[in-house]
């Protein structure tokens, strides 16, 4: 065992001796160290081109999905950034002659808000727009969005409905010509048509019936001009019907004292009838004893 261990070594001895093992090695090690930092080298460069490839992709894609809905896309963000105007031009100078009937306020705004029409009053579900000067002028769609409806209303004339974003519609209504058809996508301040006369609104002339509903309930528009689309909200409901019952227990009472009082009048008059006749015929008995006592 001894001999074979001192066999090794000398043979690593001779070859540590030889001149071209030192150089051997170095060049060794050198090309490990040279094929090491090739290699990371090429990993670095694979990395970023893979980054790219990832990220072009990508836009690709998004590109891609713009295309096939761009006038989708642009409309919806335009509407969530818009706020509700008044349908008329901004330099043209109106003034409302019907108001939005609101069951909260008092009771003379309330009376601005009933129109008459042979002998009968009704409630406003809009507000009617004019001008001083009773000339047409042009009718302007006040929020963007799609034209879903054009009648010819008997009473309320020609009528444009338009449906907006977050269960919005607008109604333009009494009016004479009409720029628009069904279908069509019109933008916020697009003229759609002209105002006009209806049956039910003569007596404000020429004018634009305005009518702003959320989720097909109508809203006050006063209420939500400049304001964003997200903030117009329909009334509590509860509350609308509890202010009606509350109007028509009011008419209740008035009519029940009014008929206690007519009552309370009648028996008076009777009373007074009664008396009267009592006295007549007193008076009566009164001549005809003086009479027999003359006799």
């Amino acid at each position: 065992m001894e001999e074979n261990k001192n066999v090794s070594k000398n043979k690593w001895k001779r070859i540590f001796k030889k001149k071209w093992f030192f150089p051997a090695v170095y060049l060794s090690v050198a090309a490990l160290l040279l094929t090491g930092v090739l290699w990371y080298q090429n990993v670095s460069n694979q990395v970023p081109d893979l980054a790219e490839d990832m990220e072009e992709e990508l836009n690709e894609d998004l590109q891609s999905n713009d295309q096939d809905n761009p006038d989708e896309d642009a409309t919806t963000v335009m509407q969530q950034q818009e706020s509700l105007q008044m349908p008329v031009s901004e330099d043209l100078q109106v003034e409302i002659v019907t108001k939005f009937y609101d069951y909260n306020a008092d009771a003379e705004t309330q009376e601005q808000g009933l129109i008459l029409y042979e002998n009968k009053f009704y409630q406003s579900d809009g507000v009617a727009i004019s001008t001083s000067d009773n000339q047409a002028f042009d009718v302007m769609a006040s929020l963007s969005g799609e034209v879903v409806e054009l009648k010819q209303d008997p009473l309320l004339g020609n009528v444009v409905k338009m449906e907006h974003d977050q269960g919005i519609t607008t109604y333009y209504a009494s009016l004479e010509e009409i720029f628009v058809e069904e279908g069509t996508q019109v933008e916020q301040g697009q003229s759609i048509g002209t105002a006009g006369q209806n049956a039910i609104g003569q007596d404000n002339g020429v004018h634009v019936h305005f009518e702003v509903r959320k989720d097909d309930t109508p809203v006050n528009p006063e209420n939500f001009i400049n304001q964003p689309i997200h903030k117009i909200a329909a009334p509590d409901e509860d509350d609308a019907e509890s202010e009606e019952e509350s109007s028509e227990e009011e008419a209740s009472t008035e009519d029940d004292a009014t008929e206690d009082d007519s009552e309370q009048e009648e028996e008076d008059q009777s009373e007074m009838n009664e008396e009267e006749q009592e006295q007549e015929e007193s008076t009566d008995e009164t001549e005809s004893s003086r009479a027999m006592e003359r006799t």
